[in-house]
């Protein structure tokens, strides 16, 4: 019972507001004294699992700030500034972001997908790209944030597999080796670059399709209104 006594420092130090990094650490070496951990064997644990955690850790950090850049104005500026550039469009924004996505995860460079970059950025681009700030109804709006949703999760799903120590990547290799077929890494990454640029093209058509759908949508809300 006296291992749990790092949960009750953990509640009584967040209940009186005490700094949550020192009392989270407090918790941890009182947990592994009380559980029969020596001293320098539990600092180097909580050592270890920052280290392997660091990645989680920063991505939770990243979330606040893009949080209060957001709260100041983000969405508006990043919105004002593409409205005014005439060539930018929905779908050539999409495009874009999507290349973008498909080369950084290919290098194992996470960028935080939809909380940090499409919802703040690169949805109220494609907004200001293709309204040039006219009134139409929501669910005009909806569909473009869908497709720069889309954007995200095509670049991010296909790009994932070129890097050689993506999780899906390493999962196919050993459902494959305890099936009895040896595969190696780079064969498999050889033939993930052709699908990644095979579904970047294709969902390019579909952004260039949707640019002349999108006008389509606009002049009818125009209409209505």
């Amino acid at each position: 019972m006296l291992v749990l006594s790092g949960i009750v420092i953990m509640i009584l130090g967040l209940a009186f507001r005490f700094n949550a990094l020192l009392v989270i650490l407090l918790a941890g070496i009182v947990t592994g004294l009380v559980g029969g951990v020596g001293f320098r064997e539990t600092i180097a644990a909580i050592g270890k699992a920052f280290v392997t955690n660091r990645y989680m850790s920063l991505f939770i950090l990243i979330l606040p700030v893009v949080g209060i850049m957001e709260r100041h104005g983000l969405r508006e500026r990043a919105g004002y500034l593409i409205g005014k550039i005439n060539a930018a469009t929905a779908g050539r924004i999409c495009m874009l972001y999507m290349l973008i996505r498909q080369v950084t995860v290919a290098f194992g460079i996470s960028l935080a997908g939809m909380p940090a970059f499409v919802r703040p950025l690169i949805a109220p681009m494609a907004e200001a790209a293709a309204l040039h700030g006219q009134e139409v109804s929501q669910e005009t709006i909806d569909k473009i944030r869908a497709m720069a949703a889309s954007a995200e999760n095509i670049g991010n799903f296909f790009g994932q597999n070129i890097f050689i120590a993506a999780g899906g990547i390493l999962l196919i290799k050993g459902v494959m080796e305890q099936a009895g077929i040896t595969i190696n890494l780079a064969d498999m990454i050889l033939y993930c670059i052709p699908t990644a640029i095979t579904a970047y093209i294709l969902a390019s058509i579909r952004y260039i399709l949707f640019d002349k759908k999108v006008k389509d949508l606009i002049a009818k809300d125009t209409l209505s209104v």
